[in-house]
């Protein structure tokens, strides 16, 4: 995807979204709404793999999250595990991606007994296509990371809506909803 701004028609019941544009801290090209969801194919936890074709003629919530065990992303990846059933009546799967080790990953799925699918995707790539891959920075000092964010991507293979810079308590709560106004 070209780093340059293009412009695009906000949809109905869109975030009002219309350029896909880049942050200007970190120029990595943020997807937006209405774009094609890049493809990937990535270590599943449990072994395998997984790629955005298993998830063809589904809906799909695939949040990104800095990392396995932290008090964030374990509530996260929790809430949307304690929802799943609902995202499943919805006809949308859920998918979380980070870049920890698939060994970290599975440990973090076995001990949180999370009953969604995680992904890893250390050397970045499908990262960086999304866009959620820059520079961060804690406490005086910048490092490169994930920010946490969410894409819900339609049975088409298009972005339907994108959460960034997630904010956890009630994020789960809030991408059901729009999963619920997709099967209406």
């Amino acid at each position: 995807m070209s780093k340059k701004i293009q412009k695009k028609t906000a949809r109905p019941g869109s975030s009002g979204k219309t350029a896909a544009r880049s942050s200007p801290k970190t120029k990595v090209p943020i997807l937006a709404e209405g774009d094609r969801a890049p493809s990937f194919t990535l270590p599943a936890a449990g072994g395998g793999k997984v790629s955005l074709a298993d998830f063809a003629g589904q809906n799909l919530v695939l949040f990104f999250y800095p990392r396995a065990g932290t008090p964030g992303c374990t509530t996260e990846a929790s809430d949307f595990s304690r929802l799943s059933g609902k995202f499943d009546a919805s006809d949308t799967a859920i998918l979380g991606v980070s870049a920890d080790p698939i060994q970290t990953v599975e440990a973090f799925q076995k001990k949180h007994l999370l009953k969604i699918p995680l992904a890893t995707d250390e050397p970045h790539s499908s990262l960086q296509k999304y866009g959620v891959w820059a520079k961060k920075s804690m406490y005086g000092k910048t490092f490169d990371g994930i920010v946490r964010t969410t894409f819900l991507i339609g049975k088409t293979g298009k972005i339907l809506k994108v959460w960034e810079k997630v904010k956890v308590p009630g994020h789960a709560e809030d991408v059901l909803s729009s999963a619920e106004a997709l099967a209406r």
